[in-house]
């Protein structure tokens, strides 16, 4: 089946319509995202002469700040004999008085602060005017119709149209912007019936990750009278007159800090209420497993996909009903929870084709036959491996994307396996797409790399030729810029990849303002793409650096396991080292040098804040897991122990307990000016690591930078909507820029 699965990714653009394999699903939606809103978005408007630092100039000191008082309490766990003290465990409770009466006074302190900043409503404008342009995902075609979704510019939230021929007149389908007042309600689900009648729409609330479902005939564009609640970690799967989808039970107590557990499958026939559901599976047995279902293009396989990653298993188990059966039943493909992943693609008559890692830490693509319970090689282990959610299935052709030093080279298989061609790119960068049915003679992908802005091709299958579809219209001269890969050595002797960009004739004197980015676990990678707000701070002399660390997926599931568990320092080792590494080349200095992650990124920043302060001048964790103690106790952190491990194991606990952040703030040490982020709708990262954290590091610190929590409303685990995304934006780069000494800033140059 073919989704228009929409997530907003700003200075992205828009979240490429793409088939969805249940496991792409797990990897990317379902464990510890990066804060893709905001790869890439680096410091604006550097100040016209960069003048040297000076550690309290044009900026307000952690001295002359009052931090809100937080109580502290007599809390203490034992951890295999390890007495630990839990000062804040109150602020664990979002709903309570205290809590609410605490995360407002942090605010009124940092928004404060931020005010005081005379630049900070010229970096919003600056912000709004570089990221206004039209942006557009690749058509989808369902039928005689053409869906894709399209952001005027600064829309709060991009809007569903679809159009009879690609040289039809569009019309409307779904504007989510009319959904709320404050445009924070999100299009994330619209799944079309295979005779494209229907559609599944999934819509969430003030950024959670909480989903309702409706269905929605498109032959009036008017919904069905049923609603279906408490939706989370879901595909919707079509099959005949109802499709299925994956839900929890009502949460008890707070529904964005309830530990989520016994995930079940329902299927539901159209025009019948929520009540009428039929369970597919559910295992109460074993609470924390994932179940997910989809099914194939051509509606006569099911796929249940099972995983239990709060059992520390990265892998899956794989299960396939077959509707053309006489008894259609779930039948195991693969019965064993290990670390090997298996994600169907497509099925071929009676044939499943299965992308995987089983015994292939760079993947492979095989062939199951469900007649004969017997696999195949289809696309044997290559060098290079294949990227994130890389094979796609259309027009009869398998699309296999593999990722080279961390950009993409794509090939086109017949379904036997057999090598027809490669899709020539054009440049070094990253591309997505290739998603359809089975009788769609071409197909469309997005590519773009730092200095290239996302551009919409198309793919004749026949031809074997691609053709601009559309090209945006960007105020950006790629001319002007370069972006170079180099390669450092970490701590171990391990070679890195990092991407830097800069505008040509940068001196690298050691005084550029730098920005360096990291993510470095669960598998996901971080390629070269495009993003508009980074151009203004290129235009200003500043550098953008990208390191593609340990924990990742950049180079395979090795590259993955070198960065889990018990060796989860190497991702912080290499962190720190590309630091060492950009003011060992010239590129910035101690004092010109900024780190900023999201999620498992944050987690990154507040980790080596603690062990490196003194390389960096300001630091930006955003959304972090800040307690390796407790993060499994709340909403799906369980589902992280696979690769960071858990405190309940005595020799897991030795290595989180050695560089959680909040556990290994010391005082005495010269923190960083440090703007922490978060939101109250984060049901994914629950904010109270960030208030934990916050509070725990306002306590220790006597140093004269500030340290401030900024706290976001009916927002969630990323910016819900873009006027959040661009405010949060111009608060983080004023937050940078006053912090490292720059009192104005300098006009853009003009075209």
């Amino acid at each position: 089946m073919i989704d228009l699965n929409y997530s907003l990714l700003f200075g992205k653009g828009i979240a490429l319509p793409r088939q969805k394999p249940e496991l792409y699903l797990m990897i990317r939606f379902l464990t510890i995202e990066p804060m893709r809103l905001h790869i890439q978005t680096g410091l604006l408007l550097m100040s016209s002469s960069f003048a040297a630092f000076a550690q309290t100039s044009g900026a307000t000191t952690s001295a002359s700040l009052t931090y809100p008082q937080t109580r502290r309490v007599d809390q203490v766990d034992t951890y295999h004999g390890t007495r630990i003290t839990d000062p804040y465990r109150w602020l664990e409770d979002d709903r309570s008085a205290e809590t609410t009466q605490w995360v407002k006074a942090q605010n009124q302190v940092t928004f404060d602060y931020l005010s005081k900043i005379p630049y900070r409503s010229q970096l919003q404008q600056r912000l709004e005017e570089v990221y206004n342009y039209p942006k557009y995902s690749a058509p989808v075609r369902k039928g005689d119709w053409f869906y894709f979704y399209k952001n005027d510019g600064l829309q709060n939230q991009s809007v569903l149209y679809r159009q009879k021929s690609l040289n039809g007149t569009p019309e409307v389908v779904i504007d989510p912007n009319t959904l709320s007042p404050d445009g924070t309600t999100r299009l994330v689900e619209f799944e079309l019936s295979k005779d494209g009648k229907y559609a599944v729409v999934g819509f969430s609330e003030g950024g959670s990750d909480w989903q309702k479902f409706r269905v929605m005939d498109l032959t009036t564009k008017q919904y069905l009278p049923e609603t279906i609640d408490w939706v989370k970690i879901s595909n919707a799967a079509w099959q005949g007159n109802g499709f299925y989808y994956s839900r929890y039970p009502k949460p008890e107590g707070s529904a964005l800090a309830a530990k989520n557990e016994n995930h079940q499958v329902f299927f539901h026939t159209l025009n019948t209420p929520q009540s009428a559901d039929r369970l597919v599976y559910e295992d109460p047995k074993n609470p924390q497993r994932f179940h997910l279902v989809r099914t194939t293009d051509d509606e006569r396989f099911a796929i249940l996909s099972i995983s239990d990653r709060g059992q520390g298993k990265d892998g899956n188990a794989l299960y396939a009903l077959d509707a053309r059966s006489t008894k259609p039943a779930f039948e195991p493909v693969v019965t064993e929870i290990t670390d090997y992943t298996y994600s169907v693609v497509d099925n071929d008559n009676d044939r499943l084709i299965i992308s995987t890692n089983e015994k292939a830490p760079n993947g492979k693509v095989l062939a199951y036959d469900t007649k004969r319970k017997a696999f195949a090689t289809l696309i044997p282990e290559k060098p290079e491996p294949i990227a994130e959610g890389g094979v796609n299935a259309a027009g009869g052709k398998l699309f296999v994307e593999y990722a080279k030093d961390v950009t993409s080279r794509v090939y086109v298989y017949a379904y036997n396996g057999k090598l027809e061609n490669e899709i020539e790119m054009p440049a070094i960068g990253s591309v997505s797409g290739f998603g359809g049915e089975k009788d769609d003679s071409y197909v469309f992908y997005n590519f773009s790399s730092f200095t290239f802005p996302p551009t919409i091709y198309r793919y004749d299958i026949a031809t074997r030729k691609s053709t601009v579809f559309r090209a945006p219209e960007v105020n950006f001269k790629p001319a002007d810029y370069e972006t170079k890969q180099v390669f450092y050595t970490s701590k171990d002797g391990t070679k890195v990849p990092m991407f830097v960009t800069y505008r040509k004739g940068v001196k690298l004197d050691g005084t550029n303002p730098t920005l360096l980015y990291g993510y470095g676990g669960f598998n996901i990678s971080l390629p070269p793409s495009f993003n508009a707000l980074l151009v203004p701070f290129l235009e200003q002399g500043g550098i953008y650096a990208q390191a593609n660390l340990r924990g990742g997926g950049e180079y395979g599931e090795k590259w993955h396991e070198q960065g889990m568990k018990l060796k989860k320092q190497n991702v912080f080792d290499d962190f720190i080292t590309a630091a060492e590494y950009l003011i060992s080349q010239k590129y910035t200095s101690p004092q010109k040098l900024a780190i900023r992650g999201g999620s498992n990124g944050g987690l990154l920043v507040g980790a080596v804040m603690n062990q490196r302060p003194d390389l960096f001048r300001v630091a930006i964790p955003q959304v972090g897991v800040m307690d390796m103690l407790r993060f499994h106790k709340f909403t799906i952190g369980w589902n992280w122990i696979a690769d960071y491990g858990s405190s309940e194991n005595p020799e897991e606990f030795k290595a989180l307990y050695a560089y959680s952040p909040i556990h290994n703030i010391r005082e005495g040490a010269n923190y960083p000016a440090t703007l922490i982020t978060t939101a109250d709708h984060d049901d994914r990262v629950v904010p109270t690591h960030s208030f934990k954290y916050a509070a725990t590091l306002q306590h220790a610190y006597k140093g004269s930078n500030p340290v401030l929590i900024r706290i976001d409303t009916n927002s969630g685990h990323g910016a819900s909507n873009t006027k959040k995304n661009l405010e949060t934006m111009a608060d983080i780069y004023s937050f940078i820029l006053w912090n490292m000494g720059v009192t104005s800033l300098q006009e853009p140059a003009k075209e």
